[in-house]
Parts: structure tokens; C-alpha cells; sequence
């Protein structure tokens, strides 16, 4: 049996509703007004919370925001009852996460009808990242201990030569040797971290307002330029780099958009040669901010590009990465999770163009 929350201070209406659902067999959980119905929702954790929009001290739209700041109420689905209608209202509330309207005076039809769509909607949605979790599940049991053994190995047989000779080794070799430890010690660094953000990000995704409460980003064209510089210099490439991007302003996080830049941006210096160029460059129009990495170096196939997925590395035994081939993956998630889209457009041997949209 569905539990649907209630939240209606018209005690007339909270009582229709109620007869409603109850005919329908949905346990309903009754709230007057929008203070209790918040502390309602964390206790009880309905399937779908029907909530009027005008009323007094907790009103509709700050009931919502209450319910996404919480991480047990935030992926419930809200569906607004109003009788004003207007587009900034609708708007306003579809901004903050409200998945439907239903205006008064509504049918009962209407009611169990809208109730019905966005039942299934979270049903499917559900399902959707059950499956996700699984297959994450399934890669990381299959693909982990190889790629953390890799640089383990490589700590352990150095570590283990300067147990043994270190009294006979030069200066040179001594500093050789360490310098190999850090490498192999930054790869596994490097590697667990982004297993760890892949595997928040695809539990994230779960939930279709996990992003909506981040603040709008001006930062863009600072995080942009100061990420691809930095990238630039630890590949000691920075007279290669070409940078050419318009400030705007974007709903994202400047920890995740610094990660996008500097996945996109060193894997642009690592397949290419020196002195070729990796350009980072934008486009604006009204609708969306488009941000371009593209690199002179050896391409992707067009089975490469339609075959990116987690944990695949691109002829693996020719090219070495340092990583597990997730930067892309990463990227990706991230993009799409604030409402954007990454594409690459790539010719083997030849050139490389990544391409991320954000809407405005």
C-alpha cells in the first residue's frame, strides 16, 4: 500500500482528499499545515507528498526547499496543490523540485490520475538505480584489485630494493628510486579517489534533485583558466595551451567543474605531442554555455567513442594512462547530473574534441 502525506491547511479539502485516496486504498498521513507535514515527512518517509502551496508561516515552496535539504525526504516526489496558477508560480516551484501542479478545484480523476504518473515515474526511476548499483557493484569487484595492484606493486619492489641495497646504491639511484614510489604512490592516490567520486556520483544519480540546491557559480571563466594552466605546467606544456573562455554564470559546484576541467584538459596533454596545441575554448548562446577541449594527438576510433563506459581503457597495452580510464567516465556523470551534456567528436591519428554543454 502507497503512503501519501497530505499537507493542507483547508481542513475541508485535507478531508475530500483524504475520502479520495482512501477509496483507492492509499494510506494517507493527514498534515494542517506545512511545519508539521516537514516533520511528518522524516518520520513516516511517504511514497508522495501532496502539499498546498498558499499557507500561512510555512508556505508550499519552503515546505519543498526544507524537504530537499534533508537527505531522507529529498527524493520523495511533490506534487503542488494551488489555486494560483500563474507561470512565475509554476515555475518557481518546478526550480525547487515540485514534479506537478494540480490547480483548484481539481476532480477526483485528475487527482488519482496525477498521483498515478508520478507513482510510476519514481517506480521506474528507482528500478533505473537499482540497476546502476548493481553494474557498479559488479565493475569494481571485477576491475579494482587489478588496478590498485598495479601501483602497489610497483611501491612494494622499490620499497623492498632500497631495503635491501640501499647501502650500495648512489645518490642518483637512491633519488631514482623514491621518485618512483611517488609516482606509483600519487597513480594509487589518485586512482581510490576517483573510484570513491565515481562511486558517490552513480548513488547521487539516484536522485533527480541531488544538484538543485547548489548555488549559481561566476566563477566560471577563473576555474576554467587556473585548472587548464595547472594541468598545463604539471605536463610542462604551458606553451602549448591556448585559452579563450567567456565568464558566465552556472548552477555547478567549483569542486566538480575543477574536476571536469582537469580530467578533460590532462587527458588532452597526455595524447597529444609536445608542441601541438590543446586548446580550451567556449561558445554562448541563449540557451546553453558550450566549453570545448580539443588536442592534436592520436584520436579515438568511432567504436571507441560509442563504446565509453566505466572502467574500459582504450588500447591499454599500447598507451599507458596512469588511471583506470574513469576520467572521462567522471566527467560525463558530473555534466549530465547539472543538467548538461558531454560529447566527443574525434578522429583516430588525428584530433580530439570534447564538448560540454551546460544550460544557462
Amino acid at each position: 500500500m502507497k503512503r501519501i502525506l497530505v499537507i493542507e491547511d483547508n481542513t475541508q479539502i485535507l478531508e475530500s482528499i483524504q475520502e479520495i485516496l482512501f477509496l483507492k486504498n492509499f494510506d494517507v498521513i493527514p498534515a494542517n499545515n506545512g511545519a508539521i507535514g516537514v516533520q511528518l515527512a522524516k518520520r513516516e518517509l511517504p511514497d508522495l507528498i501532496l502539499c498546498d502551496v498558499m499557507m500561512p508561516e510555512l508556505d508550499g515552496f519552503n515546505v519543498l526547499k526544507a524537504l530537499r535539504q534533508n537527505s531522507l525526504t529529498a527524493i520523495i516526489p511533490v506534487i503542488f496543490l494551488t489555486a494560483k496558477a500563474a507561470r512565475e508560480d509554476i515555475r518557481e516551484g518546478m526550480n525547487l523540485g515540485a514534479e506537478d501542479y494540480l490547480t483548484k478545484p481539481f476532480s477526483a480523476p485528475e487527482l488519482l490520475n496525477t498521483i498515478s504518473a508520478r507513482i510510476e515515474k519514481q517506480e521506474s526511476l528507482m528500478k533505473a538505480s537499482t540497476a546502476r548499483l548493481d553494474s557498479l557493484r559488479q565493475n569494481i569487484a571485477s576491475y579494482l584489485p587489478h588496478e590498485l595492484l598495479t601501483p602497489l606493486n610497483g611501491i612494494m619492489g622499490i620499497s623492498d630494493l632500497l631495503l635491501h641495497y640501499h647501502e650500495s646504491m648512489s645518490a642518483d639511484e637512491l633519488v631514482d628510486s623514491i621518485r618512483v614510489v611517488k609516482g606509483s604512490g600519487d597513480r594509487l592516490n589518485r586512482l581510490v579517489r576517483n573510484f570513491i567520486l565515481f562511486s558517490e556520483l552513480e548513488v547521487i544519480a539516484a536522485s533527480s534533485h541531488a544538484w538543485q540546491d547548489y548555488p549559481k557559480n561566476n566563477d566560471i571563466e577563473a576555474i576554467v583558466g587556473l585548472t587548464a594552466h595547472s594541468c598545463a605546467t604539471k605536463a610542462n606544456r604551458i606553451q602549448d595551451l591556448e585559452v579563450d573562455v567567456e565568464n558566465v554564470t552556472l548552477k555547478i559546484s567549483s569542486q566538480h567543474l575543477t574536476k571536469v576541467i582537469e580530467e578533460l584538459v590532462e587527458n588532452a596533454f597526455k595524447f597529444s605531442d609536445v608542441g601541438t596545441f590543446v586548446r580550451v575554448f567556449s561558445k554562448l548562446d541563449k540557451k546553453f554555455f558550450s566549453l570545448y577541449i580539443c588536442d592534436r594527438g592520436r584520436g579515438m576510433t568511432t567504436e571507441q567513442i560509442a563504446n565509453i563506459g566505466a572502467y574500459m581503457q582504450f588500447e591499454r597495452k599500447h598507451y599507458e594512462q596512469q588511471g583506470n580510464g574513469l576520467g572521462i567516465i567522471i566527467s560525463k556523470r558530473i555534466v549530465e547530473l547539472y543538467g548538461g551534456e558531454l560529447s566527443v567528436e574525434s578522429i583516430s591519428g588525428s584530433h580530439t574534441s570534447v564538448c560540454i554543454k551546460f544550460p544557462l
